[in-house]
């Protein structure tokens, strides 16, 4: 057995749990304090001020742990660039809106720009120079490939940028993003190590980097992700599953990520078609939980579970 994967997780959980006394009161002083909606959940006002985009904490640790790997596992390149395009693009609007105090951050048009600019590189990188094809392996029928030609291309876009997007939606409670997304990131660890795909120092370190942060993250959360964190996870998930063509296990692993964004979607529709109705009681769907009586940790755990379940059907399923 070669126990060497476990040396990144170290690695990274060491940089990320030791830069979490050193972020949070810099970003206190910055006063990068998290503004809530009024009109939002009521328990949700005294987080008003908890210093956001903590996400620098595990995007750094994971960043400095993967150079270590790099020369030995170029694979990685393509998921590192994805990860860090976003939490750039998340660190812009974060910036906006928090230090420049531009209440609404990077305008919907501007990110999508961003978000389409960051995705076409990558999309040219795994083209151009990497051996990986578009075709996306079958859940539940091993050995299969769907090819969609040309069509792929397309909806690699629209795969990687609404993943993205999933994840920030699911980022609305303390530890919930990071928690779910730490177990994606196992789940893409374990098959990257038994498809031989190259890419596991890299999901190691995401793995180590969500742990250290959680120590920050879980409720009471002494600082948020940001969408410098939530976009940058989100880049990775994508990441990984075109690096593994796995596009479609997205669909069963990161569950929480879809139904968080349907929740909205459906929200927004219904309340459109209705003139003022709503289906939940607040989207993303989490907060209709907290809304019904739930604690903010019992949502965390029970969303984790699902994604833990729903990541062994992912592995059934290769």
């Amino acid at each position: 057995m070669d126990f060497q994967v476990v040396i990144p997780v170290l690695i990274s959980f060491g940089i990320s749990a030791i830069l979490g006394p050193v972020v949070i009161p810099f970003l206190k002083k910055l006063k990068m304090g998290q503004t809530e909606r009024v009109e939002g959940v009521q328990s949700h006002l005294k987080k008003a001020g908890t210093p956001t985009m903590g996400g620098v904490m595990f995007l750094v640790s994971t960043v400095i742990t993967a150079l270590f790997y790099v020369k030995d596992y170029p694979k990685i390149i393509p998921v590192l660039f994805l990860t860090l395009g976003f939490g750039l693009i998340g660190f812009l609007d974060d910036y906006l809106k928090v230090v420049l105090r531009r209440s609404d951050g990077l305008l919907a048009w501007q990110k999508l720009l961003l978000q389409v600019v960051v995705t076409g590189i990558f999309t040219f990188y795994i083209l151009n120079y990497t051996d990986i094809s578009l075709t996306m392996r079958i859940p539940f029928w091993s050995g299969h490939y769907l090819d969609l030609g040309w069509l792929a291309v397309p909806l690699l876009f629209f795969a990687v940028i609404g993943t993205v997007n999933g994840v920030n939606f699911t980022d609305g409670l303390d530890g919930l993003a990071s928690s779910v997304t730490l177990i994606v990131a196992v789940f893409f660890t374990v098959v990257s190590i038994g498809l031989k795909s190259g890419i596991e120092p890299f999901t190691c370190a995401v793995v180590g980097g969500l742990m250290g942060f959680l120590l920050y993250n879980v409720y009471p959360a002494k600082v948020f992700m940001g969408d410098t964190g939530s976009l940058a996870l989100g880049g990775f998930v994508a990441g990984c599953a075109y690096m593994m063509q796995m596009p479609l296990f997205i669909l069963i692993v990161g569950l929480i990520y879809l139904v968080e964004v349907l929740s909205v979607m459906i929200q927004v529709t219904y309340f459109k078609a209705t003139h003022g109705k709503r289906i939940f009681r607040m989207t993303p769907i989490h907060h209709h939980f907290e809304l019904g009586g739930w604690s903010e940790t019992r949502v965390v755990a029970v969303f984790s579970i699902i994604t833990a379940i729903m990541c062994l059907i992912g592995l059934l399923a290769l």
